[in-house]
């Protein structure tokens, strides 16, 4: 079949629409069972009303009923009655000889004039003794489509058939829209609840059901852009089958096994359908109209003050426009904003307007929109982006000035505005400098290494204040380090420090610096020791509280490689003491909140790293910078797996960019967080059987090789989940052999190997290898031994002892550790070899007592091959479990398939809470907890926040919060 072929087929217009056609399938039987009544059938534009209806109608025919159809035009002045005489089929030339005493009963008194109310009267009785006479000989459905377009008089006959339905063979089936409503159709609906009435209110397709439409349109299953693309739609079938028509028809999409887009995305929206958008369009006035497309240029969302600005007037001016707008569907209310309710629809306006205009638009919505107070900067980047031009004096100026803030709300958008700037060129040396060194500073936040060397030299060659080639000199080591060039950028380092001009603040910062490089490029632990001291001794004489935070952060890491935990909590706790005595530095201050909650872990302190995260969640949503802050999901992350909420774990490690530049920490930090996503959400999925998942997750972590010591200490997730999956697959030499590698911990590095040598034993007890396993016990016991405090390592000693002389006591130990600080992952690994070790000594009744709790905490965390593994670990000394172990697998689809965060999170939608409103009570990112909404719309197959709270009140309405 070819594409136009395939364009030609007729699809299924009810796909999705099953549910509200056995509503009308019911009414119908009711019908023919002698019980009439009214179905109201009620929604938007194109979301399916006259599909149903007509099916309606077929239903009705096929159950033997008398069907009579009539529609209502679009029409200025409506003839009086015309959608019955429509309907009922009333005309001069009617075979009927009542339906023709009508026609002429008009005709004679009124031939070319509207009738008076009297004829009206008269008029209306005719049919409503017409309708009685017709349900005398047979069970009626009458369907009226579009009835919002319907006169005031037949409105008022509708009303009456109404109130007689339910004692008549009738079933009265009326479709319309919500908007427009004039006073008719508002009595009308005002007279019909509690007469035997049943209203369908047909809202979006839901995202199966569009997926089914988008395949049934194009012939083939859809691939994920086009998927991606239909979404747009907002689950109108009318704008997604005309979307979808055009694209094949336009040659836009290919259809073979698979229909996907040519292209990834589209500028513009294809004619046809932009056609089917200005019949929305078409029932608004000029001025609202006028309205809409300067929102348009806005984007999908917009506040009311922003387009007051824009347009030069008043709020309370355009109050009526933005009032019209919202009654006709096009604009809904989006929280302290408003929004389009289709993207397509905004898509459209801003389509209709000539290229060369819009781009001035822009630029002057970019200047208005800095003269409001309280606009955030990066609305105004996003205009100039949009406007596309370079060299304006204003635009220039206001980057300038504006850099700084850009570079942490909207560093993308910042970084191009920049570039397209200094392309074009720039005379004035002191503006080239200012613009060299803000787009170098943002692009080693974002990951573009060598471009922002290239802007540090560039602006270093032309500066002349001493502070500011201080920070030419940081950026570029950062930059240097960031791109694997480690000599270089300690050579860099070392080069500025040689400066006598050098102010001294920035002297102790470029020291600071210098000692994480020192360490995470090559290990060398004590020469970054001394230089951080140096850094914090002229960093206080400095008073820099930038220079003496970082410093000490600098020692708190070489303490907690040294395993001195304390220590290391004591240098982080007053890098934040200083910190909090100044309002800025941000992202340290977030770099410090992440090192606490690492070394709480690290001192078996698990609840308070829990209160810690929420602290650091608190203070970047005070910040405003949650959604920026990647570290604080990565950091959840791994807190969560510890904590056996792997459900949450996915989440937040869902709701971040997969990206290298947005996985790497801004400016502070060497990279890590690429490794750790990967690495933790695969050995989730080996834990799960999930295996797709999990060799997916592997490869993605191979692909960029660890370079430093500072890469290398964030593998070790995705080195656990490859000796995992290696023994899922039965070789377990090549599982003991990926392991095999966290013996050789290099000079300076972090790595945390005691969390996974009690595995690394179990291995290779397995295989006989005791060599292996003597070699992980010593080093487990070392770094015991050189923990200040007994703690995670100490715990670790104890189980990697008692697997190695298979001796339950300090199983027993271990195991006594993990439940009283509350480490369930730990503690249900630590019950499995105890339970294996006590089988060994022949207590059977204490084995199996054991592992029962150790399948329990299994099953909680949904590690399915754990439980097998663990399992057929005991099968060979005679202990059985089956199926009275099995975990009751949670749902799929459904209310129940929810998560405990996502029930929190459905309730609290329910509620009216807002996202943000969510995020900061349940201490999450804002990513994070869409991400949540979005599983929950999935998993109960809806689209709305008005979906989830219905079923959240048909569930579980007593849990609803009510202390709003």
């Amino acid at each position: 079949m070819t594409a136009s072929e395939r364009v030609g087929k007729q699809p299924n217009h009810l796909v999705g629409r099953e549910a509200e056609l056995a509503v009308l399938r019911n009414a119908i039987a009711q019908l023919r069972a002698g019980t009439g009544g009214v179905v109201l059938v009620e929604g938007e534009p194109g979301i399916g009303k006259s599909s149903l209806v007509a099916a309606a109608a077929a239903v009705g025919e096929e159950s033997g009923c008398t069907v009579l159809r009539g529609t209502a035009d679009q029409v200025a002045h409506p003839l009086p009655l015309r959608l019955l005489f429509d309907c009922l089929e009333i005309t001069q030339g009617a075979p009927d000889p009542g339906r023709a005493e009508i026609a002429r009963f008009v005709r004679a008194r009124r031939p070319d004039v509207v009738l008076s109310n009297a004829a009206h009267a008269s008029v209306a009785e005719m049919i409503l003794t017409l309708v009685e006479e017709l349900c005398a000989g047979s069970s009626t459905v009458m369907v009226l489509d579009d009835v919002q377009w319907a006169d005031d008089v037949s409105l008022e006959v509708c009303r009456r058939l109404a109130s007689i339905a339910v004692h008549l063979p009738l079933l009265l089936v009326l479709s319309f829209r919500a908007v427009p409503r004039g006073p008719g159709m508002r009595h009308l609906r005002a007279a019909l609840p509690g007469r035997a009435t049943t209203t369908i209110s047909l809202g979006p397709l839901g995202v199966d059901a569009i997926h089914d439409l988008v395949s049934d349109v194009a012939g083939a299953q859809p691939g994920p852009a086009l998927v991606e693309l239909a979404a747009q739609a907002s689950g109108n079938p009318l704008y997604v089958r005309e979307l979808v028509e055009s694209l094949v028809r336009e040659g836009e999409v290919t259809v073979g096994a698979r229909a996907e887009l040519r292209e990834t995305s589209l500028s513009t929206v294809p004619r046809s359908l932009a056609a089917a958008l200005d019949n929305r369009l078409s029932f608004v006035g000029p001025g609202a109209l006028d309205m809409l497309r300067v929102a348009a240029l806005l984007g999908r969302e917009f506040s009311v003050t922003e387009v007051a600005a824009l347009l030069g007037r008043s709020v309370i001016d355009i109050s009526g426009d933005l009032q019209e707008a919202v009654a006709a569907g096009i604009l809904v209310d989006a929280g302290q904003r408003m929004g389009f309710r289709h993207p397509l629809i905004r898509q459209a306006l801003y389509d209709g307007m000539p290229a060369a205009l819009r781009l001035a638009l822009h630029r002057d919505a970019a200047q208005a929109l800095d003269g409001i107070g309280g606009v955030e900067p990066q609305r105004v980047a996003q205009q100039l982006l949009a406007a596309g031009l370079a060299g304006d004096r204003w635009a220039r100026r206001w980057l300038i000035d504006t850099a700084p803030v850009l570079a942490v709300r909207a560093p993308h958008i910042a970084a191009e505005l920049l570039r397209r700037e200094l392309g074009h060129g720039v005379a004035d040396e002191r503006d080239r400098a200012a613009l060299s060194m803000a787009h170098a500073h943002i692009l080693v936040g974002t990951g573009g290494h060598e471009e922002a060397a290239a802007r540090a030299r560039q602006a270093l060659a032309v500066l002349a204040e001493p502070a500011d080639r201080g920070r030419m000199y940081w950026v570029l080591a950062r930059a240097l380090f960031s791109g694997g060039h480690n000599d270089a950028a300690v050579t860099t380092l070392e080069q500025a420090l040689e400066r006598t001009d050098l102010p001294d603040a920035w002297r102790a910062r470029l020291l600071a610096s210098l000692a994480m490089f020192q360490r995470a490029g090559s290990g060398a632990l004590d020469a970054a020791d001394a230089t951080a001291r140096r850094a914090l001794e002229i960093g206080e004489s400095a008073r820099d509280t930038f220079a003496v935070a970082y410093a000490l952060t600098d020692l708190w890491l070489n303490h907690s490689v040294q395993r001195r935990h304390l220590s290391a909590l004591e240098c982080v706790d007053r890098a934040l003491e200083t910190l909090n005595a100044a309002d800025d530095h941000a992202d340290l201050r977030a770099y410090a909140l992440h090192s606490r909650i690492f070394t709480l872990q690290n001192l078996s302190r698990w609840s308070d790293a829990e209160a810690a995260l929420h602290d650091a969640r608190q203070f970047m949503l005070d910040a405003d910078r949650a959604d920026d802050d990647v570290m604080s999901s990565v950091t959840a992350a791994v807190l969560m797996y510890w904590l056996g909420r792997w459900d949450d774990t996915l989440a937040e490690l869902n709701s971040v960019d997969q990206s290298v530049s947005a996985m790497t920490y801004r400016g502070l930090r060497e990279r890590g967080p690429l490794w750790l996503h990967h690495g933790v959400a695969a050995l989730i999925a080996v834990r799960r059987d999930d295996r797709a998942n999990a060799e997916a997750h592997i490869r993605a972590g191979l692909r960029q090789p660890p370079a430093t010591v500072a890469d290398r200490e964030n593998t070790d997730f995705l080195l656990l989940a490859q000796a995992l999956a290696a023994e899922q697959d039965g070789d377990q030499h090549l599982a003991l052999s990926h392991l095999s590698g966290l013996l050789d911990r290099r000079p300076g590095e972090m790595t945390l190997i005691h969390q996974w040598l009690p595995a690394l034993v179990r291995l290779a007890l397995a295989l006989d290898d005791r060599s292996a396993a003597a070699a992980a016990l010593d080093a487990c016991r070392a770094e015991a031994a050189a923990e200040q405090v007994p703690a995670r390592a100490t715990a670790a000693a104890d189980w990697c002892t008692g697997l190695y002389e298979g001796d339950p006591a300090p199983l027993r130990s271990a195991v006594d550790h993990y439940r009283s600080v509350g480490v369930p992952v730990e503690l249900a690994g630590a019950l499995e070899d105890l339970a294996v070790v006590l089988a060994e000594h022949g207590d059977t009744v204490g084995s199996r007592h054991v592992m029962g709790e150790a399948l329990d905490l299994y099953g909680a965390f949904g590690a399915v091959w754990d439980i097998r593994r663990a399992e057929a670990r005991l099968r060979r000394y005679g202990i059985r479990y089956g199926a009275r172990r099995a975990r009751a697998k949670r749902p799929a689809h459904g209310w129940d398939a929810l998560t405990p965060t996502e029930h929190k999170i459905a309730l609290l939608v329910t509620a009216g809470r807002s996202t943000s409103d969510i995020a900061q009570s349940m201490f999450l990112t804002r990513r994070t907890t869409q991400t949540h909404i979005s599983h929950i719309l999935a998993k109960l197959g809806i689209r709305s926040r008005v979906e989830i709270a219905r079923e959240a009140f048909s569930r579980d309405p007593a849990a609803i919060p009510t202390d709003l």
